[in-house]
């Protein structure tokens, strides 16, 4: 290295010592109760928490428990150079606080917003105010009551029973591996493509790969406090991989995002309008009821914003999160179902309860898909939620105080601009909500009576939106849960009274991959084998 290229390294030192010295200097000491707030062990003077934060997603998120279970429900202060000020909170009383704070005293911010801008635009994931309250009317216009019942009764068996053909096929293909995080998103992906948006949507096309890569390089931001240097330092240097990489790829994004839009636009000329939901005439076929509530959120969309960028955006955040969310939650769930026989046996009991209600004495699952619903089948539904708990999709959030001041209900003072942060990842590992045994894949914890699912009595439990944040609360709570719980014990309950899996390499530990979602690195392979009913 010659005398430039040393210099070079030694401005670039002085620079970063220089903005590690600002930021730490200008950086206010949080309190509680006038006594400051503790801060997690390894904290160093200048860098503070910043280096953990350049860890594998995995082990940030590892980091993360550990902490809790030092600091229980004790709010702790953390320390990142170039961000805001942040507290990490455990407790579920200041959660469901905050939860019910979102608006005028903490929202999305400024942070977020310019991390996730690229990627989500104004759609509602990073969007709030008059914005965000537009996007949430029509997306719980699509989720009534009426198209919930299309879909639950005639959409996702149709699907369902597609993607049971697809897995027989590969059943009868001795020692063929299957990707079954893929066939899920497959599923997820023809569903939300024909409901929400009257298109045909694939889990294999360009848009997916392309949003994944998005999705990854966007999270990385959060856990590099220098981001926007490196990408500007990559995207001048290199014209593969890295920023480039992602400039093609979010242009692949926002593409799709208008085509989704176009699409709808030359459809409503063409019908002279969208028919909306369905009426009652008696006479219409399953297929009509489909076609009639098909592409149902995209019109509401567009007929509520006028700004079809808007709608755009909008159109791929529900797309996403309707679609991404189910898919990676149905995989952890398998995951955790082929390395626990007992609980699939289980779901196999409670399936054969519906299905000796029909009468027929027929074993096959298809004819009566439509009545595996979540009320009917509480062990499976607590199968799905202990998935959900261990295995959360949207696994970490952070918040902004916008208030001038905000104190949090065990004292904790935070000025505007202020970060809240909670890692769902380990509160759902909590011991002291979830007890001892809080690392076990245990589905019983969720139901009220019985561990037995024959006995009818078993009743699943709730928790409250603050102990289980999975599907978040307050103003922002999930609005497709109904909808995702529905596809998932449908899902759950066809699959594994269908088939046998086996995991192609028991002995690996799956972990996830860089993402804002949840997604299983390298998929779930493995062996199918179709069920032999006597």
């Amino acid at each position: 290295m010659g005398v430039d290229g040393h210099q070079l390294l030694y401005t670039a030192a002085a620079v970063l010592l220089a903005v590690l010295l600002f930021t730490t200097l200008r950086t206010p000491v949080i309190r509680r109760n006038g006594m400051p707030l503790r801060k997690p062990p390894n904290t160093l003077p200048l860098a503070g928490n910043g280096i953990l934060f350049l860890q594998a997603r995995r082990k940030l998120f590892a980091w993360f428990v550990k902490c809790q279970r030092q600091f229980g429900y004790e709010t702790f202060q953390v320390a990142v150079p170039t961000l805001p000020p942040g507290v990490v909170i455990n407790d579920p009383r200041i959660l469901d606080f905050v939860f019910k704070s979102e608006g005028a005293l903490i929202s999305k911010g400024s942070f977020v917003k310019g991390m996730l801008w690229d990627l989500f635009g104004h759609g509602i994931v990073n969007a709030d105010g008059d914005i965000w309250r537009v996007q949430r009317k029509a997306g719980l216009a699509f989720l009534n009551t009426a198209n919930i019942r299309i879909l639950t009764d005639i959409a996702l068996p149709k699907h369902l029973a597609e993607i049971l053909v697809l897995l027989g096929t590969s059943a009868d293909t001795k020692d063929k591996e299957v990707d079954l995080q893929a066939v899920f998103h497959e599923l997820t992906s023809c569903i939300m493509g024909k409901m929400a948006y009257n298109m045909e949507m694939h889990a294999d096309d360009d848009f997916t790969m392309a949003f994944d890569f998005a999705s990854e390089k966007t999270t990385e931001r959060f856990q590099n406090p220098l981001w926007p240097v490196t990408e500007t330092v990559s995207g001048l240097f290199s014209r593969v991989g890295g920023a480039a990489e992602l400039r093609r790829s979010l242009a692949i994004v926002k593409a799709f995002g208008r085509r989704i839009v176009s699409t709808a636009v030359a459809d409503k000329q063409t019908h002279h309008g969208h028919p909306g939901s369905i009426g009652k005439d008696k006479e219409r076929t399953s297929a009509d009821k489909v076609e009639e509530v098909s592409g149902s959120l995209i019109h509401s969309l567009l007929e509520s914003i006028s700004d079809q960028d808007v709608v755009a955006d909008a159109a791929l955040n529900y797309l996403s999160a309707g679609r991404d969310t189910v898919a990676q939650a149905l995989t952890w769930t398998f995951y955790m179902l082929m390395k626990n026989p007992r609980i699939v046996d289980k779901i196999r009991r409670e399936v054969q309860q519906v299905l000796d209600k029909q009468g027929d004495g027929s074993q096959d699952i298809v004819p009566h898909l439509a009545r595996l619903a979540p009320a009917a089948m509480p062990y499976t539904m607590a199968t799905f939620y202990e998935g959900l708990r261990l295995f959360p999709p949207i696994p970490f959030e952070i918040k902004q105080v916008e208030a001038d001041l905000l104190v949090l209900p065990d004292g904790t003072e935070l000025v505007k601009g202020s970060l809240v942060i909670w890692c769902s990842w380990a509160l759902n590992r909590s011991k002291e909500t979830w007890g001892d045994d809080a690392d076990e894949f245990r589905p019983e914890r969720w139901l009220t009576e019985s561990t037995d699912p024959a006995a009818t009595s078993a009743r699943l439990t709730s928790r409250s939106p603050s102990e289980f944040p999975v599907f978040h609360g307050g103003p922002r709570a999930c609005l497709g849960k109904k909808m995702a719980e529905s596809m998932a014990i449908q899902s759950m309950a066809a699959v594994a009274w269908s088939f046998d899996f086996r995991l192609v390499n028991p002995d690996e530990e799956r972990v996830t991959r860089t993402s804002l979602t949840l997604p299983m690195e390298g998929g779930l392979p493995c062996y199918v084998q179709s069920r032999a009913f006597s």
